[in-house]
């Protein structure tokens, strides 16, 4: 069986009480055919941390917000 995972690096964005992150060059398994990303628990545990802990964003964007409608 052909391995369909390749390990690269992400964007991961989140929506989290009313503000939104992104995290930038998360290491990830990326099915080939899917691209949908994994994360090691490890990762996980450290985005959260990124999130919740006392990390500054290297940088801040605005974005605009569309409602479906």
């Amino acid at each position: 069986m052909k391995e369909t995972m390749i390990d690269t690096t992400v964007t991961y964005t989140l929506g989290h009480n009313g503000q939104f992150y992104i995290i930038e060059h998360v290491p990830a398994r990326v099915c080939r055919e899917t691209g949908e990303p994994f994360f090691s628990p490890e990762t996980v545990e450290h985005i959260q941390q990124t999130i919740h802990g006392k990390s500054h964003p290297v940088r801040t964007m605005e974005a605009p917000v569309f409602e479906y409608a």
